[in-house]
């Protein structure tokens, strides 16, 4: 079958009212939704679906349409950075269909919602018209309130919608729709409370690295992570700092590296990572290669397992990950629910 997953990322996360009207409208589509991870403190909701091209296409615009409804982003806030209702929705390949597919599923959509909504959008990732909007956090830059002058900017007009500051604009924002690979959404906790330590990691390792003046003259260091994004935030609902993170590129940086170099550096700024958070859905691979990391780094489970003539099994390896990232740690990740091909 012809499959695709999408993942929108809503700018609500505290009225359940709202969060279940728009899970039943995906679910009214004809999709599989997978999982609905609301978020109290950065105030957004991740929803997980997966179903044939065009189901998704639709199911997505009615999904945008009941947003459009019932988010009002005037009064919206939150600790996550946002520009609109539907804020990020991003198509990903599944089974039998092209990332370039999705792309140009992306771009169809992107234009319904620009033309029969009245919603601006910019298209990112593999559905960009330019280089520039292939990076979500350009697309982002100034959040909500900097809308008015972004879209007055000829640089940034939207690539589908209104090009005007209008009301339906003030109410939704903007939308930026694309097409991507798997991108793993992980946080990491830190045992202080002290958000400018958050914001030094994160700086230290996401691949735009940092600013720092030397001589008078501000220059960029580069991140330690190639394909990572990450930013440093308080999150009020865990009275801790943490490291939010995308690993926009699993094959170039594995989930478990990244969290290795995110506890190196929070070791050198004495603090420790106490546990993570993996938001949404993950592929089964990147449990089982953060299990076998972990197992190989464990020296008497790896002479156990010598001992015994036995390795790990899947399952096992699976569990370890979770030991591994103290997944646990502020809330139970569940492989039956949150690894998407057990799902499936």
């Amino acid at each position: 079958m012809r499959i695709i997953e999408c993942v929108p990322n809503f700018s609500e996360g505290r009225d359940r009212n709202v969060i279940d009207k728009i899970a039943a409208v995906i679910k009214d589509g004809g999709v599989k939704l997978l999982n609905v991870d609301p978020g109290e403190a950065t105030n957004r909701t991740v929803y997980t679906y997966v179903g044939e091209p065009e189901k998704v296409i639709s199911a997505t615009f009615n999904a945008i349409k009941a947003a459009q409804q019932l988010i009002d982003m005037r009064v919206q806030h939150g600790t996550h950075p946002r520009i609109g209702a539907a804020d990020v929705v991003p198509l990903v390949p599944v089974s039998e269909v092209t990332l370039d597919e999705c792309a140009a599923y992306a771009r169809r959509l992107s234009r319904m919602v620009g033309e029969d909504l009245g919603i601006p959008v910019y298209c990112y990732e593999s559905a960009a018209f330019t280089p520039e909007r292939q990076n979500l956090a350009h697309c982002r830059d100034g959040e909500y309130e900097g809308i008015k002058a972004k879209i007055a900017d000829k640089n940034w007009k939207p690539d589908f919608g209104p090009t005007v500051y209008n009301e339906t604009v003030a109410r939704s924002g903007i939308s930026v729709i694309g097409a991507r690979d798997y991108l793993i959404a992980i946080n990491y906790n830190l045992n202080t409370s002290d958000v400018a330590v958050a914001k030094e990691i994160a700086g230290e390792v996401r691949e735009s690295g940092h600013k720092i003046k030397e001589n008078g003259i501000t220059k960029r260091v580069p991140g330690l992570l190639k394909g990572c994004k990450a930013i440093g935030w308080y999150i009020d609902e865990y009275k801790v700092a943490q490291v939010s993170m995308n690993v926009t590129n699993i094959s170039e940086t594995p989930v478990h590296i990244a969290y290795k170099k995110v506890c190196e550096q929070a070791e050198k700024h004495g603090v420790k990572v106490t546990g993570c958070e993996l938001i949404g859905l993950v592929p089964k691979k990147v449990m089982t290669a953060a299990g076998e990391y972990f197992f190989y780094n464990d020296t008497a489970a790896v002479e156990s397992a010598a001992r015994n003539k036995k390795q790990p099994t899947e399952k096992e390896l699976i569990q370890m990950a979770i030991k591994g990232f103290n997944l646990n740690d502020v809330k139970l990740f569940d492989p039956s629910k949150n690894i998407i091909e057990n799902l499936l």
